[in-house]
C-alpha cells in the first residue's frame, strides 16, 4: 500500500505555514482589483482616441481639401494628446487609428474586455489577424475568437486564431500565398557598430527549415565541444597516472581523438592518425553565435543543391562563385598602428580586425592616391599586374631581364622596378620579368636596375659596371613575299608604324648615301645586334653598319633584317 502523506507533507513545508498561504490569497486579491482598475483605464484610454480620431473627423466635414484638413486636425489633436500621454504626436496619431478601427470594428471584442472576459494581449491579437477577414463575417469570427481565447494566454490562441481568418477569406490561402511567394527577397538593413541585418523574405516552411537546420547543426558542434573538453581533461588525467591508467583509457583516448585540443599527444591523448588537433580550443559561442556563424559558412562557402548551370555528372558554376566586398582601409589601420575603421563601400564602417583579415585573404590591393585636404582620389593603383599587363610584358620581355640570363618569362616573376612599398606605380614602365633567382638578387644585393623607356634597363654591378639590357627583338615576324619594284629616291622611310617598325609599304633602298661614316660607328654603350638611338651595325659584313653586298633588286624586307632606321628615340 503506497501513501502520498511524505509528498503532501513536503508540499506544506514548501508552502510554509497557514499564515503565508493567507497572505498569498490576499495578494492574489489585490492583483486581480488591480487587474480590473488596469482594465477600466485600458479601455477608457481605447475610447478616448477613438473619440479623437472622431472629432478630428467632424472637423474636417466641411473642408474643400477633406483629406488635408482631416490630416492637418488629427496632427493638432495628436500634439494635444501627446503632452498628456508623455509621447511623440506620431505615436499618438498611430494610437489614434489603431482605437477608432477598434471601437469601430470590433465592438463584440471592446465588450468582452470590458467585462473581464478577455485581456489586452488577446485584443491585439484578435484586432491583428481580424484585418484579413471581410467585414460582412467579422462578427462570426469575433464571437468564436472570444470563446478560443477565454482562459487562454494570447500566444496561445495565435495560431488557431490565424488559421480560423483564413479560413473565412473570400479568397483561397493559395491564390495568396503565390501571390505573396513571388515577392520574396532578401535585404539588408545597416545597423550600429559594423553590424547588420540580413532579412530574407521566404515561404514559412523554407524559413522554418533554415532555422532548425542551423540550430540542429549548432548543437552538434556545441556537443562536439563538451565531448573535447571532457576528453582533454581524461587526458590530462592519462598523463598524471602513468601506463597503467594509459592502457586503460585507450580506446576512449583513440574515439575522442579527433576532439583533442591537441591530438599530437602533447595535451591529449595520442592519436593514431596523426591529426593536427581539435579546433574547439578557446570556443566559448552560445547556440545563437554558433547559428549566426554556420549560416554565414554556408552562403559564403557553400554550394546550392539546385544548380541550373549543371549538366550531367559535372558540377556548377555557382558552387564556384565568391563574395565580394570593397574595403578602404587606411594604410596606418592596415599595419596596426591604429584602430581607426575602415569603409565597408555602399554600407557603413567596419572594425579594423575584420578589415585586417580581409586583407590577408585579399588576391590584389588598390592604392588610392587622395587629395591631401580634400580626401578626393587623384589615382589609383594595384599592386598585382592586370591580365592584359602580363600578356604585354611577356610578349616584351620573352624571358628573364638579368644580363646573361634567358629564362623564359613564363618561368619568371614580375618585378616592380622601383618597389611598390616605394612608390613604383603598376604599369608597364616599372615591370619587367626575372628569375626566382636574380629577383633575389635584386633585392638582396647590391646590383641597382634603372628602367628607360621602351623597357630598356639599365644594371649597375656592386662594383658599378653597367650592363644595358634591351627589350629582345622578336625572332618571329610577318614578312612580305611578294616581289616589289625597287623603291625610288622618294620613298625613303619617314613612317612609323604602331609598334616603331617601318610601315609596311615603306622600304629603303640603300645607295651610296647609306655609308656609314665616322659619326655612325657605334659607341662602347651599344650592345652588338642592337639598335642605338642613330646607329645601327651588321657586323660580319663588308662595310660595317650598311647593307650587305648583293647584285639585282633588294630582297623584300622584313622586320628581321638590319636596316637604316631615322633618327628618333621612339622605343623598338
Amino acid at each position: 500500500m503506497y501513501s502520498n502523506d511524505g509528498f503532501r507533507g513536503a508540499m506544506d513545508a514548501g508552502m510554509g505555514s497557514d499564515g503565508d498561504v493567507d497572505a498569498l490569497a490576499a495578494l492574489v486579491a489585490d492583483a486581480e482589483a488591480a487587474a480590473d482598475v488596469i482594465r477600466a483605464g485600458q479601455v477608457r484610454e481605447v475610447r478616448v482616441l477613438a473619440a479623437a480620431g472622431v472629432l478630428a473627423e467632424k472637423q474636417a466635414a466641411g473642408a474643400s481639401e477633406r483629406v488635408k484638413a482631416r490630416e492637418m486636425a488629427l496632427r493638432g489633436i495628436a500634439a494635444e494628446l501627446a503632452g498628456v500621454f508623455v509621447a511623440t504626436d506620431r505615436t499618438l496619431q498611430r494610437r489614434i487609428d489603431e482605437a477608432r478601427d477598434l471601437v469601430e470594428n470590433y465592438p463584440l471584442t471592446m465588450a468582452a474586455w470590458e467585462a473581464g472576459r478577455i485581456v489586452r494581449g488577446h485584443v491585439r491579437v484578435i484586432q491583428e489577424i481580424g484585418c484579413i477577414v471581410p467585414a460582412d463575417e467579422r462578427s462570426e469570427f469575433e464571437r468564436v475568437a472570444i470563446e478560443r481565447c477565454e482562459g487562454e494566454t494570447p500566444n496561445r490562441v495565435r495560431a488557431a486564431l490565424r488559421m480560423l481568418a483564413e479560413r473565412m477569406h473570400p479568397r483561397t490561402f493559395t491564390e495568396r500565398h503565390q501571390e505573396a511567394a513571388a515577392r520574396r527577397c532578401v535585404q539588408v538593413r545597416t545597423g550600429a557598430d559594423g553590424m547588420s541585418d540580413l532579412i530574407a523574405t521566404l515561404p514559412t516552411v523554407i524559413a522554418d527549415g533554415i532555422v532548425d537546420r542551423l540550430t540542429r547543426q549548432a548543437r552538434e558542434i556545441i556537443n562536439a565541444r563538451a565531448k573535447a573538453d571532457a576528453s582533454d581533461a581524461a587526458g590530462r588525467g592519462v598523463g598524471a597516472g602513468g601506463e597503467g591508467d594509459a592502457g586503460a583509457s585507450a580506446d576512449a583516448g583513440r574515439a575522442d581523438a579527433s576532439f583533442a585540443p591537441d591530438a599530437t599527444g602533447a595535451d591529449g591523448p595520442a592519436d593514431a592518425t596523426g591529426g593536427e588537433g581539435s579546433s574547439f580550443v578557446g570556443d566559448a559561442r552560445t547556440i545563437d553565435q554558433v547559428r549566426a556563424d554556420v549560416f554565414s559558412d554556408l552562403l559564403l562557402a557553400g554550394t546550392p543543391a539546385l544548380d541550373p548551370t549543371a549538366s550531367g555528372d559535372g558540377d556548377g558554376v555557382l558552387g564556384a562563385i565568391r563574395a565580394h566586398v570593397q574595403v578602404a582601409v587606411s594604410a596606418l589601420t592596415l599595419m596596426g598602428e591604429d584602430e581607426g575603421p575602415a569603409d565597408l563601400a555602399g554600407r557603413s564602417p567596419i572594425d579594423a580586425a575584420t578589415a585586417r583579415e580581409l586583407a590577408g585573404d585579399a588576391t590584389s590591393w588598390d592604392r588610392l592616391l587622395t587629395h591631401p585636404v580634400t580626401g578626393t582620389v587623384l589615382e589609383c593603383d594595384t599592386y598585382r599586374p592586370t591580365a592584359a599587363m602580363v600578356r604585354l610584358l611577356r610578349a616584351r620581355d620573352r624571358h628573364c631581364r638579368f644580363p646573361g640570363c634567358r629564362q623564359p618569362a613564363i618561368r619568371c616573376e614580375l618585378d616592380h622596378t622601383i618597389a611598390a612599398s616605394h612608390g613604383g606605380p603598376t604599369h608597364v614602365c616599372n615591370l619587367a620579368h626575372l628569375c626566382k633567382r636574380h629577383h633575389d638578387v635584386k633585392h638582396h644585393t647590391r646590383w641597382r636596375v634603372r628602367q628607360l623607356p621602351g623597357g630598356r634597363l639599365l644594371w649597375t654591378s656592386p662594383t658599378g659596371r653597367i650592363y644595358r639590357e634591351n627589350a629582345p627583338p622578336p625572332l618571329v615576324a610577318f614578312t612580305i613575299t611578294d616581289a616589289l619594284e625597287p623603291p625610288g629616291p622618294s620613298d625613303a622611310p619617314d613612317q612609323f608604324d604602331a609598334h616603331g617598325q617601318f610601315a609596311p609599304d615603306q622600304f629603303d633602298a640603300p645607295g651610296p648615301s647609306d655609308a656609314p661614316g665616322p659619326s655612325d660607328a657605334p659607341g662602347p654603350s651599344d650592345a652588338p645586334g642592337q639598335f642605338a638611338p642613330d646607329q645601327f651595325d651588321a657586323p660580319g659584313v663588308p662595310g660595317a653598319g650598311g647593307w650587305p653586298a648583293r647584285t639585282g633588286p633588294p630582297p623584300p624586307w622584313s622586320p628581321g633584317r638590319s636596316g637604316p632606321r631615322p633618327a628618333t628615340d621612339a622605343p623598338f
